[in-house]
């Protein structure tokens, strides 16, 4: 029997590609009917149906504090009484670049002396690869693969035939040209990482890196592998770009990097990019850096960068006011909640029988279908991914809303409570039986 999503489905794939604005919502690789959100209020959502769910997507890493926050909503709600956007600058652009700054630092270490405001991640980062060519001369990039770092074409690229070639269009619409301005190496592997660059290290402008990679599921660098990229990458006269679009203050009040650098591991990233809780929810995003770097952005330097949205007031109101609100309490609740999830669900999938890990960065976390934690993206790929979907399927039909990919974190919010965890884990048992018994 149809209901108001699937009704919603056959509508908007009339007037949209696919049915949606971002291909993971079309539940491609689970099948079903996605669920068109209608409401959310702390940790849980609603769809267009009525039905409510425990979220564990929290728009993808946004809701740091749960959805619609009364103290974020009344920052935006005040901030649209003032005007909905007006191309200049505000006060308010000023406040958050210096909270940012003032956020990314550990003891004497303070990567961010200059913040630029944008509006997506993707937008985030492609300024940032401008950035680091502008200011060392240099056309290549360095990627790893299974990374993902926003859709400009040149980090839609795939690895070529060798450790150190070229790389191919990731999509179609790229330019192989455009392509082969990239270099896409295995993750987690410092020969990969020391023969690109014997290779072609008077070429490579930078190396960008998910602080941790989250896209291919989690998959945490080893112990001192991102330190080793700073080394790497200085040593040859390149640039280190730590993607935090995701991991930024999620996993931390100072993000990836400061939850390494509290643990001891000490390196300085020349350019970090934000996005997802920097904004609160709303469309933000920023990269950071050394005064000497930023300064290199126009308009006082040669390096082009612009938008009318960007550093845009409601979002700047609902950015300021997540930061604000995201207390070192905060992140210790939610710290302490990832660590109960996991063990349930490891728990429950060893019960079942069912061949897994559970892969694990900071309060990040998602199960494996392998019996090790992935450490790059050939691992990730070898695993019995078709336990995924059933699992995925009985945990909705308990009340529970994952993200529909085996590929993708998983995220909780601080309005997560006794409740909501009990319901989780509750429905823990049936969803691993039901991937148990799931067959290629």
């Amino acid at each position: 029997m149809n209901d108001r999503n699937d009704d919603l489905f056959t509508a908007a794939r009339e007037v949209i590609p696919g049915g949606v604005n971002s291909p993971v919502r079309a539940y491609g690789s689970v099948g079903g009917t996605p669920r068109f959100l209608a409401s959310a209020s702390g940790a849980t959502v609603t769809d267009a149906a009525g039905t409510q769910y425990v979220d564990l997507v929290a728009s993808w890493g946004p809701a740091l504090l749960g959805h619609a926050h009364p103290e974020i909503v009344a920052a935006v709600q005040e901030a649209a009484t003032r005007g909905l956007s007006f191309g200049a600058p505000t006060e308010g652009e000023v406040e958050l670049a210096a909270l940012i700054s003032d956020r990314v630092r550990v003891g004497d270490a303070r990567p961010v002396e200059r913040v630029r405001l944008v509006s997506t991640g993707t937008e985030a980062t492609m300024t940032a690869i401008r950035l680091a060519r502008g200011a060392t001369g240099r056309d290549l990039l360095v990627k790893f693969s299974g990374h993902y770092h926003g859709h400009s074409d040149g980090l839609l690229a795939e690895a070529g035939s060798g450790i150190a070639t070229l790389a191919l269009p990731g999509s179609a619409g790229v330019p192989a040209a455009i392509a082969a301005q990239t270099l896409v190496i295995r993750y987690n592997d410092p020969e990969a990482l020391a023969t690109v660059f014997a290779e072609h290290g008077p070429r490579i402008a930078a190396v960008i890196v998910e602080a941790s990679a989250a896209n291919m599921g989690v998959v945490a660098p080893l112990p001192g592998f991102n330190r080793l990229i700073a080394e790497t990458a200085h040593a040859h006269g390149a640039l280190m770009i730590l993607d935090e679009v995701l991991t930024g203050f999620r996993v931390h009040p100072a993000g990836y990097w400061g939850l390494q650098a509290t643990a001891g591991e000490d390196y300085l990233p020349d350019i970090l990019t934000f996005g997802k809780v920097v904004g609160g929810g709303m469309p933000l995003a920023a990269l950071g850096g050394r005064a000497e770097i930023m300064d290199l952005l126009a308009p006082i330097g040669p390096v082009y960068q612009a938008g009318t949205l960007s550093g845009n007031p409601l979002s700047v109101a609902a950015g300021l006011a997540t930061l604000r609100l995201a207390t070192p309490d905060v992140y210790a609740r939610i710290d302490a909640a990832a660590d109960r999830l996991t063990a349930a669900l490891h728990a429950a999938l060893a019960e079942a029988g069912v061949t897994h890990s559970v892969a694990i960065a900071g309060n990040l976390f998602n199960p494996s279908f392998r019996d090790s934690a992935p450490r790059d993206y050939v691992e990730a790929q070898a695993q019995e991914s078709f336990r995924y979907a059933p699992f995925f399927h009985a945990m909705r039909e308990q009340g529970v809303a994952l993200p529909p990919s085996v590929f993708e974190a998983w995220f909780l919010t601080a309005a997560h409570g006794e409740e909501e965890l009990s319901r989780i884990e509750a429905a823990l048992p049936l969803a691993a039986a039901a991937a148990a018994s799931a067959r290629p």
